[in-house]
């Protein structure tokens, strides 16, 4: 007995019919997904590589730290991290960082609260209110300011701005004496001061943090600010509810960027500050001393156990800034989904 196919039988036989779609002539074949291609193979093992790469030099810094500072430490006769004393030279030697962190944090913290201000604002100039070559031309002001060198702004800041700030010292101490870190023990027309650091610390980071803020801020979407504006926001209102939202975390990250050049700046701190060891809360005395002036300050004197306590602080130093920055990724983490950025 003979069966007959139908042409509805024979289409689905070959592969063909109304519920698969024929293969248009000439048309190319699909891709093996399992197939890359060799240039793809190449800049995947090479970022890769990078990255590998980038985590082995940390853990060597981490390890060449370590090694050096455990043979200082363990003939310190004091408490590395809360004493502030540093001689190295004698029977019992005997040093710590507590003057030397607060001096770095303090120092550091009063850059932080000029400079993000200010940066912030710039990058909103820039790219929101300035005509295109006023902000052009700022913008390429802002960049090469941030590449001045750092012995360039402390002799600026040692020769022209701290003998300008001597007024704004006696003012803060006469009128605001009373807070504690504005109270000044020591008599005498200086402005070489922690104060006078943060504010030379905030000119040398606030281009970077400018600069990063103001990328950040081009890359808001135009839909959500026409949106603001098209509900009757003013440019002030439209700023605050889509530009900086959407900002907020690649502000956090310009600002740990500029927080850790101020943690680790050497020259210009050097120049202004004293080789003072003792903690010091009050701004406006001339006392203090930041980790990496010290360094700089000292290394080129110090004996073998001395310069074994400098890498010890350098060690600190290197923790403290490794902690800045694993905080700062969790609070941007934090805020990243509520930014608008993944939109």
């Amino acid at each position: 007995m003979s069966t007959s196919t139908t042409p509805e039988s024979r289409d689905k036989q070959r592969g063909s019919g109304p519920g698969r779609a024929a293969a248009a002539p000439g048309a190319a074949p699909k891709p093996n997904k399992t197939q890359v291609r060799l240039g793809d193979r190449l800049f995947l093992g090479s970022s890769r590589g990078a990255g590998i790469l980038l985590l082995v030099i940390m853990a060597a810094i981490a390890v060449f730290l370590v090694v050096k500072a455990i043979d200082a430490l363990g003939k310190n006769h004091g408490n590395f991290l809360t004493d502030s004393t540093w001689i190295t030279d004698g029977a019992k030697p005997s040093f710590g960082v507590a003057g030397l962190v607060t001096g770095t944090v303090i120092s550091a913290g009063i850059a932080m609260l000029v400079a993000v201000p200010v940066a912030v604002g710039v990058a909103l100039f820039i790219t929101h209110y300035a005509p295109r070559r006023v902000a052009q031309t700022l913008g390429y002001i802002i960049d090469l300011l941030a590449a001045v060198p750092s012995v360039v702004f402390g002799l600026w800041g040692l020769v022209f701005l701290s003998p300008k700030l001597i007024d704004l010292h006696m003012w803060l101490s006469d009128y605001l004496g009373w807070i504690p870190i504005f109270h000044k023990d020591e008599t005498g027309e200086t402005a070489r001061t922690l104060f006078t650091c943060g504010i030379i610390l905030a000119i040398m980071v606030l281009p970077i943090i400018a600069a990063v803020t103001r990328e950040v801020f081009l890359q808001v979407p135009r839909a959500h600010e026409e949106a603001a504006l098209a509900l009757g926001a003013t440019r002030w209102e439209m700023i605050r509810t889509a530009v900086l939202p959407f900002g907020k975390p690649g502000i956090i990250s310009a600002s740990m960027l500029g927080l850790g050049r101020a943690l680790g700046e050497t020259i210009a701190v050097a120049m202004v500050l004293s080789s003072s060891q003792e903690v010091v809360y009050q701004i406006l005395d001339p006392k203090g001393n930041t980790i990496a002036a010290n360094i700089a300050n000292q290394f080129g004197e110090s004996n073998e156990l001395g310069r074994g306590a400098l890498i010890a602080s350098g060690l600190v130093l290197f923790l403290l800034t490794l902690l800045v920055n694993g905080a700062a990724r969790i609070v941007i983490n934090r805020h990243k989904e509520f930014s608008g950025a993944n939109a």
